[in-house]
């Protein structure tokens, strides 16, 4: 039988993926230098760099991968970073993942694959699948 979570425990973890979907950027960043993993992940497996990425906030993303968060962690379903990004029409998150190392061709489905379903023909000559 496996131990409850600390319920102290759940209410922080919810708060810090909270500040990631909000962009708060600041305050993220104080929490992952204080201790937090930074590439903590909630039930599903969306990675602190996912929610900000997917939610639009570009200098969250920035600030999560200059503290060493992978750019490429994929979530329970296969998802990455760039391809939420891609599918939500995230522009500056885009390229911040990109000079961050995002890799266009991981996940399931990948960057390449989400910007081919879209028809996003200027990201996939920016992913160099054009």
């Amino acid at each position: 039988m496996t131990e409850a979570p600390d319920p102290e425990v759940v209410e922080l973890a919810t708060k810090i993926f909270d500040l990631a979907r909000q962009g708060e950027t600041e305050t993220l960043a104080a929490y992952v230098d204080a201790g937090v993993p930074v590439n903590l992940t909630n039930d599903r497996g969306d990675s602190l760099v996912m929610l900000a990425a997917y939610h639009g906030h570009a200098a969250a993303v920035r600030a999560l991968l200059e503290r060493g968060a992978d750019a490429d962690r994929a979530n329970d379903r296969g998802q990455t970073p760039l391809a939420g990004a891609v599918f939500k029409g995230e522009d500056d998150v885009i390229k911040v993942l990109l000079e961050g190392g995002a890799d266009p061709a991981a996940g399931t489905p990948s960057a390449v694959d989400t910007a081919r379903m879209f028809g996003k023909a200027d990201l996939l000559k920016l992913f160099g699948a054009g």
